[in-house]
Protein backbone atom coordinates (compact mmCIF):
# COMPACT_ATOMS: atom_id res chain seq x y z
CA UNK A 1 0.00 0.00 0.00
CA UNK A 2 2.71 2.28 0.73
CA UNK A 3 3.79 2.15 -2.75
CA UNK A 4 0.35 2.68 -3.76
CA UNK A 5 0.31 5.80 -1.93
CA UNK A 6 3.31 6.91 -3.74
CA UNK A 7 1.79 6.01 -6.94
CA UNK A 8 -1.26 7.85 -5.99
CA UNK A 9 0.69 10.71 -5.01
CA UNK A 10 2.36 10.84 -8.29
CA UNK A 11 -0.80 10.71 -10.11
CA UNK A 12 -1.95 12.59 -7.24
CA UNK A 13 -2.76 9.41 -5.68
CA UNK A 14 -2.76 9.91 -2.25
CA UNK A 15 -2.72 8.17 0.65
CA UNK A 16 -2.12 5.11 -0.48
CA UNK A 17 1.27 5.04 -0.21
CA UNK A 18 0.13 4.27 2.97
CA UNK A 19 0.30 0.84 2.50
CA UNK A 20 3.76 0.31 1.85
CA UNK A 21 4.07 -1.86 -0.96
CA UNK A 22 0.58 -2.29 -1.64
CA UNK A 23 -1.39 -1.86 1.26
CA UNK A 24 -2.96 1.24 1.71
CA UNK A 25 -6.38 0.77 2.63
CA UNK A 26 -9.06 2.88 3.36
CA UNK A 27 -12.16 4.53 2.62
CA UNK A 28 -15.27 4.34 0.67
CA UNK A 29 -18.28 6.05 -0.22
CA UNK A 30 -21.50 5.99 1.49
CA UNK A 31 -23.67 5.72 -1.41
CA UNK A 32 -25.58 2.97 0.11
CA UNK A 33 -24.12 -0.09 -1.15
CA UNK A 34 -27.27 -1.83 -1.10
CA UNK A 35 -25.69 -4.30 -3.40
CA UNK A 36 -27.63 -3.94 -6.49
CA UNK A 37 -29.14 -0.50 -6.19
CA UNK A 38 -29.49 1.97 -9.00
CA UNK A 39 -26.39 2.42 -11.08
CA UNK A 40 -25.14 5.93 -11.44
CA UNK A 41 -22.51 6.96 -13.88
CA UNK A 42 -19.87 9.62 -13.43
CA UNK A 43 -17.69 8.96 -16.42
CA UNK A 44 -16.64 12.57 -16.80
CA UNK A 45 -15.83 15.27 -14.32
CA UNK A 46 -15.19 14.87 -10.64
CA UNK A 47 -15.77 11.62 -8.81
CA UNK A 48 -18.77 11.33 -6.53
CA UNK A 49 -17.64 10.69 -2.97
CA UNK A 50 -19.24 9.56 0.25
CA UNK A 51 -20.78 12.19 2.48
CA UNK A 52 -21.03 12.14 6.24
CA UNK A 53 -18.15 9.71 6.77
CA UNK A 54 -17.95 8.68 10.43
CA UNK A 55 -14.23 8.35 11.13
CA UNK A 56 -14.88 6.55 14.41
CA UNK A 57 -16.76 3.78 12.59
CA UNK A 58 -14.32 3.81 9.73
CA UNK A 59 -11.38 3.24 12.06
CA UNK A 60 -10.05 -0.26 12.56
CA UNK A 61 -8.66 -3.00 10.37
CA UNK A 62 -9.33 -3.24 6.60
CA UNK A 63 -8.21 -5.91 4.14
CA UNK A 64 -7.37 -5.02 0.56
CA UNK A 65 -9.49 -7.24 -1.71
CA UNK A 66 -8.32 -5.75 -5.01
CA UNK A 67 -6.50 -2.75 -6.42
CA UNK A 68 -5.12 -1.25 -9.60
CA UNK A 69 -1.38 -2.08 -9.97
CA UNK A 70 1.06 0.76 -9.39
CA UNK A 71 4.73 1.02 -10.39
CA UNK A 72 6.00 0.93 -6.82
CA UNK A 73 4.08 -2.14 -5.77
CA UNK A 74 5.79 -5.57 -5.91
CA UNK A 75 3.79 -7.98 -8.04
CA UNK A 76 3.93 -10.72 -5.41
CA UNK A 77 2.57 -8.72 -2.49
CA UNK A 78 -0.11 -10.42 -0.43
CA UNK A 79 -2.00 -10.03 2.83
CA UNK A 80 -2.22 -6.28 2.25
CA UNK A 81 -4.18 -4.48 4.93
CA UNK A 82 -4.60 -1.10 6.56
CA UNK A 83 -5.24 -0.13 10.16
CA UNK A 84 -6.77 3.23 11.05
CA UNK A 85 -6.73 4.60 14.56
CA UNK A 86 -8.84 7.63 15.49
CA UNK A 87 -6.98 10.31 17.44
CA UNK A 88 -8.37 12.87 19.89
CA UNK A 89 -7.85 15.63 17.33
CA UNK A 90 -10.18 13.92 14.85
CA UNK A 91 -7.51 12.64 12.45
CA UNK A 92 -6.56 9.03 11.70
CA UNK A 93 -3.22 7.39 12.28
CA UNK A 94 -2.58 5.09 9.33
CA UNK A 95 -0.60 1.86 9.21
CA UNK A 96 -0.43 0.11 5.85
CA UNK A 97 1.11 -3.35 5.71
CA UNK A 98 1.75 -6.08 3.16
CA UNK A 99 3.95 -9.13 2.74
CA UNK A 100 6.11 -9.79 -0.31
CA UNK A 101 5.45 -13.44 0.26
CA UNK A 102 3.92 -15.47 3.03
CA UNK A 103 6.77 -17.96 2.81
CA UNK A 104 9.53 -15.43 3.32
CA UNK A 105 7.38 -13.38 5.64
CA UNK A 106 8.96 -10.06 4.69
CA UNK A 107 6.71 -7.37 6.10
CA UNK A 108 6.46 -4.02 4.34
CA UNK A 109 4.75 -1.15 6.03
CA UNK A 110 4.34 2.60 6.05
CA UNK A 111 2.88 4.96 8.62
CA UNK A 112 1.00 8.16 8.10
CA UNK A 113 -1.83 10.43 9.15
CA UNK A 114 -5.14 11.03 7.35
CA UNK A 115 -7.31 14.12 7.75
CA UNK A 116 -10.16 15.88 5.95
CA UNK A 117 -8.96 18.12 3.14
CA UNK A 118 -11.68 20.63 4.06
CA UNK A 119 -12.82 20.41 7.71
CA UNK A 120 -15.99 22.36 6.88
CA UNK A 121 -17.11 19.90 4.18
CA UNK A 122 -19.10 16.70 4.77
CA UNK A 123 -17.45 15.01 1.76
CA UNK A 124 -15.06 12.11 2.36
CA UNK A 125 -12.12 13.75 0.63
CA UNK A 126 -9.07 13.02 2.73
CA UNK A 127 -5.45 14.01 2.64
CA UNK A 128 -2.88 11.47 3.76
CA UNK A 129 0.58 12.39 4.95
CA UNK A 130 3.23 9.66 4.99
CA UNK A 131 6.51 9.83 6.85
CA UNK A 132 9.62 8.62 4.98
CA UNK A 133 11.95 6.87 5.02
CA UNK A 134 10.59 4.28 7.43
CA UNK A 135 13.87 3.76 9.28
CA UNK A 136 14.34 7.43 10.14
CA UNK A 137 11.49 9.64 8.89
CA UNK A 138 12.86 13.00 7.76
CA UNK A 139 10.40 13.93 5.03
CA UNK A 140 6.70 13.65 4.21
CA UNK A 141 4.61 12.83 1.17
CA UNK A 142 1.03 14.07 0.95
CA UNK A 143 -1.66 12.75 -1.36
CA UNK A 144 -5.42 12.65 -1.93
CA UNK A 145 -7.59 9.79 -0.79
CA UNK A 146 -11.30 9.89 -1.55
CA UNK A 147 -13.85 7.46 -0.19
CA UNK A 148 -15.97 6.55 -3.18
CA UNK A 149 -18.18 4.01 -1.56
CA UNK A 150 -19.03 2.71 1.88
CA UNK A 151 -21.88 0.41 2.82
CA UNK A 152 -24.15 1.38 5.69
CA UNK A 153 -22.52 -1.16 8.04
CA UNK A 154 -18.97 -0.04 7.22
CA UNK A 155 -17.99 -3.51 6.06
CA UNK A 156 -17.01 -2.74 2.46
CA UNK A 157 -15.36 0.30 0.95
CA UNK A 158 -13.86 1.69 -2.22
CA UNK A 159 -11.03 4.21 -2.18
CA UNK A 160 -9.81 6.31 -5.07
CA UNK A 161 -8.35 9.64 -6.10
CA UNK A 162 -9.21 12.49 -8.49
CA UNK A 163 -7.24 11.21 -11.49
CA UNK A 164 -8.64 7.66 -11.28
CA UNK A 165 -5.14 6.18 -11.26
CA UNK A 166 -5.63 4.64 -7.83
CA UNK A 167 -8.41 2.26 -6.88
CA UNK A 168 -8.75 0.02 -3.87
CA UNK A 169 -11.54 -2.31 -2.81
CA UNK A 170 -11.57 -2.98 0.92
CA UNK A 171 -13.38 -5.27 3.34
CA UNK A 172 -13.41 -5.94 7.07
CA UNK A 173 -13.03 -9.61 6.19
CA UNK A 174 -10.06 -11.07 4.31
CA UNK A 175 -12.34 -12.83 1.82
CA UNK A 176 -15.68 -11.88 0.25
CA UNK A 177 -18.02 -13.79 -2.05
CA UNK A 178 -17.96 -13.24 -5.80
CA UNK A 179 -21.38 -11.60 -5.90
CA UNK A 180 -20.37 -8.80 -3.56
CA UNK A 181 -16.99 -8.44 -5.25
CA UNK A 182 -18.59 -8.04 -8.67
CA UNK A 183 -21.00 -5.45 -7.33
CA UNK A 184 -18.15 -3.43 -5.88
CA UNK A 185 -16.22 -3.62 -9.15
CA UNK A 186 -19.31 -2.41 -11.02
CA UNK A 187 -19.53 0.57 -8.70
CA UNK A 188 -16.00 1.49 -9.69
CA UNK A 189 -16.91 1.14 -13.36
CA UNK A 190 -19.88 3.43 -12.78
CA UNK A 191 -17.45 6.01 -11.45
CA UNK A 192 -15.52 5.93 -14.72
CA UNK A 193 -12.70 3.58 -13.72
CA UNK A 194 -11.03 1.22 -16.17
CA UNK A 195 -10.96 -2.04 -14.22
CA UNK A 196 -9.36 -4.17 -16.94
CA UNK A 197 -6.12 -4.30 -14.93
CA UNK A 198 -7.72 -4.68 -11.50
CA UNK A 199 -5.73 -7.22 -9.47
CA UNK A 200 -7.18 -9.34 -6.69
CA UNK A 201 -4.94 -9.21 -3.64
CA UNK A 202 -4.01 -12.67 -2.29
CA UNK A 203 -5.12 -13.05 1.32
CA UNK A 204 -4.14 -15.98 3.54
CA UNK A 205 -6.81 -18.05 5.22
CA UNK A 206 -4.98 -17.24 8.43
CA UNK A 207 -3.76 -13.62 8.17
CA UNK A 208 -0.31 -12.75 9.58
CA UNK A 209 -0.39 -11.42 13.16
CA UNK A 210 -1.00 -7.73 13.57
Amino acid sequence: MVKKVMEGVKGLFLLVLLLSPSMFTCVLCTRGLNFGLNSFYQLDGELIVVKGLDLKRYAGWWYEIASLPVPYQPKDDEDTRATYTLKDNGTLDVLNESYESWVNGKRNFVKGNAYKADPSSDEAKLKVKFYLPLSNPTSTVVGDYWVLYLDTDYQYAIGGEPNRTFLQILSRQSHIDDKIYNQLVQKAVNEGYDVSKLRKTPQSKTPPPQ
